[in-house]
């Protein structure tokens, strides 16, 4: 379990960062085809992205053993945001998006929608990043700042 939670939980936030910024690159290119293509991707990610995001946090709570104060407790105070998030927002906005791509349409709803989306991603990407920084602290693998 303490080799799993690190790999599954990097493996997450690297499959999160790849669906932000290819998604803000084909923005960027202004390719309809891109944007499409990538679009259309992205549900696909989801067969790699919920197992690891569902292993983080099984093998994190296991890990936990309990305990609710200190960097444990924030870790674990963000997992309900992380999860919210993602079932609540990226994922229909996903699965909308792609839809949306699939059919040509890249309307202002489209538009509104992809904006939500980067912002949910920036947003789940920082909560999990602290979470990281707060595993290595906690192996000793950073630095904690002094009190």
């Amino acid at each position: 379990m303490k080799r799993l939670h690190p790999i599954a939980g990097t493996v997450a936030i690297l499959t999160i960062a790849t669906f932000w910024l290819s998604t803000a690159w084909s923005e960027l290119s202004g390719s309809e085809q891109l944007i499409a293509l990538v679009k259309m991707t992205i549900p696909w990610g989801f067969l790699l992205l919920i197992p690891a995001l569902a292993a983080t946090g099984a093998t994190g709570f296991a890990l936990a053993k309990g305990r609710r104060a200190g960097l444990v407790g924030a870790k674990l105070k963000r997992m309900p945001f992380i999860a919210g998030n993602g079932i609540l927002v990226l994922i229909p906005c996903a699965l909308f998006l792609a839809s949306k791509a699939r059919a040509g349409e890249f309307d202002a709803a489209f538009s509104i929608v992809q904006a939500c989306e980067l912002v949910a991603g920036a947003v789940n990407l920082t909560l999990l990043a602290l979470n990281m920084r707060d595993g290595l602290k906690m192996k000793g693998r950073l630095r904690r700042a002094p009190a």
